[in-house]
């Protein structure tokens, strides 16, 4: 008695659709096409905006700025190459223009081992105990990191800001500051030392009070 065998077909996850892509279907008057591309980089983006600038309407405004300067060009950009670096280089010049109108922060300086947990600042967290109550909420937390970066020497803030909020390889740091990409890493070990004993400071500041 012959038996057939059937061939199981397997299903091969669909490759994502380049930036590229996107950007020529938007030019030939697919709207779709863009709002993929702004559900892509929206929400790292506005991570990195609202560190920027604290300001969480301020970050809306200018969220909406960035995109609408990627729409207007659209014709002129490498569509070979992903648009992260490009579009992380105009949120963070949108940025500077608006510090610079508040007066708030001077980030006029600003120019100037690659493990995937070192994207999540948790992990330079001095000691590895629970965390005392007041550092457990997300908002005291979020706060002291801010404040521990803000107080990093100008040259290395961006990169950890672009890093951390930005979620940015360091490649693509390279790209977005005009540095080399071993300049970004380098920056950024520097500046980990410097995190950690900042927020050495507040965690015993934080027990000593408990």
């Amino acid at each position: 008695m012959r038996t057939q065998t059937k061939a199981k077909s397997v299903k091969t996850p669909t490759p994502e659709i380049t930036d590229g892509t996107l950007v020529k279907k938007t030019i030939a008057g697919d709207q779709t096409a863009f709002e993929q591309l702004v559900q892509r980089y929206h929400l790292p983006l506005f991570n990195f905006i609202c560190h920027c600038l604290n300001d969480y309407d301020l970050a809306c405004d200018v969220l909406q700025q960035v995109f609408l300067q990627l729409y207007l060009y659209l014709p002129k950009l490498r569509t070979n190459e992903p648009l992260k670096a490009w579009l992380f280089q105009v949120a963070r010049n949108r940025c500077l223009d608006e510090l610079r109108r508040k007066r708030a922060v001077h980030f006029s300086e600003l120019e100037g081992s690659s493990d995937d947990d070192d994207l999540s600042p948790l992990n330079i967290m001095p000691d590895k105990r629970p965390l005392p109550d007041e550092m457990a909420e997300r908002n005291d937390l979020q706060a002291a990191l801010k404040e521990a970066i803000d107080n990093l020497p100008p040259k290395f803030r961006s990169v950890v800001l672009l890093r951390y909020a930005g979620q940015l390889s360091f490649s693509e740091i390279g790209k977005t500051l005009n540095m080399p990409e071993a300049t970004a890493k380098t920056y950024f070990q520097r500046a980990r030392p410097l995190l950690r004993a900042a927020l050495a400071t507040q965690w015993q500041t934080l027990t000593a009070a408990n």
